[in-house]
C-alpha cells in the first residue's frame, strides 16, 4: 500500500511535468531515486517528509553507499531530495530542507574518451551513393561538427536546420534551446542527404534523419550506425555519439583556448562541466612535451 511519502512523490513528479516541463527521462530518474528513499524512510517509521531530519538523510546516504551506490548516483539522489523539499516548502509543507546539509562522497572525475584529429578524419573519410551511406556521413559530420548530444541529433526536425546560414537549432538539457554553427563539410554532407531524404522518409515525417522504414532514427539506431561505421573505417575504439561530442569540445578548445565559447557551444549551464576538457588539453600538451623537448626525452640505453 502506498505511503503518504509516495503520494507526495507522485504530486511532485506532476509538478516537474506540468510546471517545470522536465523531460520524461529526467522525471523517471527523480522518481526512481525518491521512491527508493521513501521505502528506506518508511521502513524506519517515517510517515511524512517534514518529520525527517538531517540525520535521517545521512543514514539513507550511508545505507545506499554500503549497498554499492556510486558517489555520482548519491549526488543525484540528494539533488532529487533537495528539489522535492523545495517544492514542499513552496506548498507550505516543510519548514526546512534536511538534505541541504548532507554531502555525497567525492567522485573522482573520469576524463572523457576522445578521438584524436587523425582518427576523426579517418572516421569521416568515406563516400558512396547509397542513400543510407550518404545519411550516415551527414549524421557523423554533424555530430563532430557541432558537438550535439544523442538526444539532440535524434530530435532534430527539418525546420531546425538552416544550411544557408550554417546553423542548427537544438533543444538541450532542461529544454533549453541553443543555436550552434555547422561546419562547411557538415553542411555539404547534410545538403547531399537532404536531396535523397525524400526517397526514404514518410510523407508526414519531419525528422532530419530517418531510417529505411521512413521514420525518425531512434537513439539505439544512431548508436549502432556510429559504432559500425567506426569499425568499417578501421578505428579500434568502441565509438559512441558522445565520444564525438567530447572530441568536438577537446579539438576546439585545443585550437582556440576559449573555454567560454566551448561552454556556449556545448550548452553547459556550469563552466565547471566544460573545464574537464582543459585537462584533456593539458594531457595532449604533456605528450607533445615528452616527445619533443630534449630534456624530457628518455635517455637511450647503452649496451
Amino acid at each position: 500500500m502506498p505511503s503518504p511519502l509516495d503520494a507526495d512523490i507522485e504530486r511532485f513528479l506532476g509538478h516537474l511535468r506540468d510546471e517545470r516541463n522536465l523531460s520524461p527521462h529526467t522525471r523517471a530518474g527523480y522518481g526512481r531515486d525518491l521512491r527508493a528513499a521513501a521505502a528506506f524512510f518508511a521502513a524506519r517509521g517515517a510517515g511524512a517528509w517534514d518529520r525527517l531530519s538531517v540525520h535521517d538523510v545521512r543514514a539513507l546516504v550511508a545505507e545506499r553507499h554500503r549497498a554499492g551506490l556510486s558517489g555520482r548516483s548519491l549526488q543525484r539522489l540528494l539533488a532529487a531530495l533537495r528539489a522535492l523539499y523545495n517544492w514542499l516548502a513552496r506548498e507550505g509543507r516543510a519548514p526546512q530542507n534536511p538534505a541541504l546539509g548532507v554531502r555525497a562522497p567525492k567522485v573522482r572525475r573520469k576524463l572523457p574518451e576522445t578521438l584524436d584529429v587523425d582518427q576523426a578524419a579517418r572516421l569521416l573519410d568515406f563516400d558512396g551513393k547509397d542513400p543510407l551511406v550518404v545519411r550516415d556521413r551527414a549524421l557523423l559530420e554533424l555530430l563532430y561538427s557541432s558537438g550535439l548530444r544523442l538526444a539532440e541529433v535524434t530530435g532534430l526536425d527539418l525546420q531546425d536546420l538552416d544550411l544557408r546560414d550554417g546553423t542548427v537549432r537544438v533543444i538541450g538539457k532542461g529544454r533549453k534551446t541553443r543555436v550552434v554553427p555547422v561546419g562547411r563539410l557538415a553542411r555539404e554532407a547534410l545538403g547531399a542527404w537532404l536531396q535523397l531524404r525524400a526517397g526514404l522518409a514518410a510523407a508526414e515525417e519531419t525528422a532530419v534523419f530517418t531510417g529505411r522504414g521512413g521514420r525518425r532514427l531512434g537513439p539505439r539506431a544512431v548508436q549502432q550506425r556510429v559504432r559500425r561505421r567506426a569499425l568499417q573505417q578501421g578505428l579500434e575504439v568502441p565509438l559512441h555519439p558522445h565520444m564525438l561530442r567530447h572530441s568536438f569540445a577537446s579539438h576546439l578548445l585545443e585550437s582556440s583556448g576559449d573555454l567560454r565559447a566551448v561552454q556556449e557551444l556545448l550548452g553547459h549551464a556550469d563552466i565547471g562541466t566544460t573545464q574537464i576538457y582543459t585537462h584533456l588539453d593539458f594531457q595532449h600538451l604533456a605528450r607533445v612535451y615528452d616527445q619533443a623537448h630534449p630534456r624530457a626525452r628518455r635517455k637511450k640505453s647503452r649496451d
